[in-house]
């Protein structure tokens, strides 16, 4: 393949002129590069000599001292609040779970009574419960807090069965169908 004096030329111009811009090319990156490590010292030093004294007079006048009044307020009722758990809030649990279990006994004692055909044991099992729970004035906050908690498990089974089972039309995608190609109709 022969090209022409006048082709030949203007390639020769253009290789050069190529040259010559990927050469210009090179020294404005490294024009750049030296601003730009010019620009990082700058700013190391305005950080240290600016900006580093004032986060740490900010530091000391504003942080520090809520922290320490924070810690000073923390250890004093810490000892307070892991007393009231121990002397308020475990026995209520406690009494609640156990209210709760010696329900769950009565009943099932009353239910197996009543299946063995014997009624009368089971009608006693359940005034037995009867009375020994009306002797209470109300419940306790144990029970509302069980009451709470069981509500609050009941809701999220629900919501849980709910999300598995509601229609959703975005969820589900239906298989495409394979489009038959042109070999397979000559077939």
């Amino acid at each position: 393949m022969s090209l022409t004096r006048k082709r030949t030329k203007e390639l020769k111009r253009l290789r050069s002129g190529a040259e010559d811009l990927w050469t210009q090319q090179q020294e404005v990156l490294a024009n750049a590069n030296a601003l730009a490590a010019e620009a990082r010292k700058q700013a190391a030093y305005y950080t240290r000599e600016e900006i580093a004294p004032r986060v740490r007079e900010g530091y000391d006048q504003y942080v520090r001292p809520a922290t320490e009044t924070a810690k000073a307020t923390a250890g004093r009722y810490a000892g307070q609040a892991r007393q009231r758990v121990v002397t308020d809030v475990i026995p209520a649990v406690g009494t609640a779970v156990g209210t709760a279990l010696s329900v769950v006994d009565h009943a099932r004692a009353a239910r197996s009574a009543a299946f063995a055909g014997e009624f009368a044991k089971a009608g006693k099992e359940i005034t037995k419960k009867t009375k020994a729970v009306s002797k209470k004035s109300g419940p306790g906050a144990g029970s509302v807090i069980a009451i709470g908690l069981g509500i609050i498990a009941a809701v999220g089974v629900l919501y849980a069965v709910w999300q598995t089972f509601r229609a959703d039309d975005e969820l589900w995608v239906a298989d495409e169908e394979p489009t038959p190609t042109a070999t397979d109709t000559q077939q």
